[in-house]
């Protein structure tokens, strides 16, 4: 059976706008191909004559290299299946998957980013997707194996965060590195990556390398809003039907609703709201929780509003989202394939911004110094007045949906300062006694004049000691 080998780039980029190396195994005019290890920016960097990397790509050398490796190692096995007379295309591919996986990391992170994205969990995939990223860029072009994942290597790649710029921050006067809380989130990811690993077997149960990493995080102050501030908010006069109007709207009603988070806002839905208007019941997207709570009556003058939008009770609520778009569509959000869910947190992304930006407007016509005035700050907002009105921290975790007390307390935060200085000068502040006052016998008696104790009524004896009054 004659067989070949030969390299071809992707005929269209992948989701990531990069273009994938093939490498292309024919026997017996059948095909079968497979992706390799490396993925181009631009399709201009691929000799199609030549069959490798163009110099105009920086990593050219490396990855040329690991190319014909790629292909020796493949045709390596091709062999061995061939002497024992099972060279099939299949078979061939099979071995060249089984080993990739059972030896390069960088492929086996990949392909479980994928299945995390197959089975729906584009959240998690974005952040699992960011980590690879990084993780490649710290690679510079090389392959990384089970092996290499030693104390030594998380320490470099530890450092090599640390100093990497926050390309959230596109500002070049504000460039910022990642924050400690950041690089944690990076490194739980690992965790779960390698933990599964060593669950599938890939790598011994005692080759954890994470034992001896120690990443100082440090907590972080929740922006949120005082008392009087919201006030204004509210209160502030700005253009019926304008942006800046409805945004304010958007926000409050948050606000209102105990600071329902921003992307559960936007998929509310007529059907969620019942009791004529006067209750809400949603299913929170992170974590699956049922939310069911009264609509007080400021939240149902903004929903008034929209009542324009009501024609269908599978209407969208606010006016953002696409009622005919694919993701509104589909029978059940839990259950819609990944690519439609992915286009709706595009759109739940795209809206978020612009909210936000209004927001920010908002910001300063309210002479609120907030600079990242932000939808999510109503939820830190809500939780820290819940805390002034002294509402209990558990039912504060309740009406925020939260499985960790610990998150809620973060949102709490501190009371104001304002607050803390009564509370500390009330510890110290000396009592007020008043002096029983000296009455003729023949009136109605304040204070026993034996013992002091306050009369309420006419007594003829004292309750408190006894003696007789008159």
């Amino acid at each position: 059976m004659a067989t070949s080998f030969v390299l071809e780039l992707n005929n269209r980029p992948n989701k990531s706008g990069k273009w994938a190396i093939l490498l292309r195994i024919t026997q017996d005019r059948k095909l079968r191909r497979i992706k390799t290890p490396i993925e181009l920016k631009s399709e201009k960097d691929w000799n199609k004559e030549k069959k490798c990397i163009r110099s105009s790509e920086p990593n050219y050398r490396v990855w040329n290299d690991s190319l014909e490796k790629f292909v020796e190692s493949a045709k390596s096995d091709y062999r061995k299946l061939r002497d024992e007379g099972k060279a099939t295309v299949g078979n061939i591919i099979f071995a060249i998957e089984q080993k990739e996986t059972s030896s390069s990391f960088l492929v086996y992170a990949k392909k479980r980013t994928q299945e995390i994205f197959d089975d729906g969990g584009v959240r998690n995939w974005r952040k699992y997707y960011g980590f690879c990223v990084k993780l490649e860029k710290f690679m510079n072009g090389k392959d990384l194996t089970f092996k290499e994942i030693t104390p030594a290597f998380v320490d470099k790649f530890y450092h090599f965060l640390c100093n990497l710029n926050n390309s959230r921050i596109t500002d070049p006067s504000k460039k910022a590195k990642l924050s400690p809380n950041t690089i944690e989130v990076q490194f739980n990811i690992f965790k779960r990556l390698v933990n599964h690993a060593i669950d599938l077997q890939l790598m011994p149960s005692d080759a954890y390398p994470f034992n001896s990493l120690q990443i100082k995080t440090k907590p972080t102050e929740k922006a949120k809003l005082s008392e009087a501030e919201i006030q204004r908010i509210a209160e502030l006069e700005v253009p019926e039907d304008s942006l800046v109007w409805h945004c304010r709207n958007y926000f409050m009603f948050s606000y209102y609703c105990a600071g329902i988070r921003v992307g559960d806002f936007l998929q509310l839905r007529w059907s969620n709201v019942f009791d004529n208007n006067q209750r809400l019941t949603y299913q929170m997207d992170k974590n699956g929780k049922i939310r069911d709570m009264i609509l007080v009556e400021p939240a149902q003058k903004i929903l008034k509003l929209y009542e324009w939008t009501a024609e269908n009770r599978s209407n969208y609520i606010f006016p953002l989202l696409d009622n005919n778009a694919e993701y509104a569509l589909a029978a059940d959000r839990w259950t819609m394939p990944a690519e439609i869910k992915k286009k709706l947190m595009e759109a739940i992304g795209s809206k978020t911004a612009s909210i936000n930006k209004q927001l920010k407007k908002l910001a300063e016509l309210a002479d609120i110094p907030k600079e990242n005035l932000s939808f999510h700050i109503s939820r830190h907002t809500f939780a820290h007045m819940a805390k002034i009105k002294g509402i209990d921290n558990l039912m504060v975790q309740e009406m925020l949906a939260h499985s960790n007390l610990k998150t809620t307390e973060r949102y709490m935060g501190n009371f104001d300062h304002a607050t803390t200085d009564a509370a500390l000068q009330s510890v110290f502040e000396k009592p007020v006694v008043e002096e029983p006052k000296v009455q003729n016998l023949s009136t109605k008696w304040n204070y026993c004049p034996s013992c002091g104790t306050k009369l309420d009524g006419n007594f003829k004896f004292c309750p408190g000691c006894g003696k007789k009054l008159e």
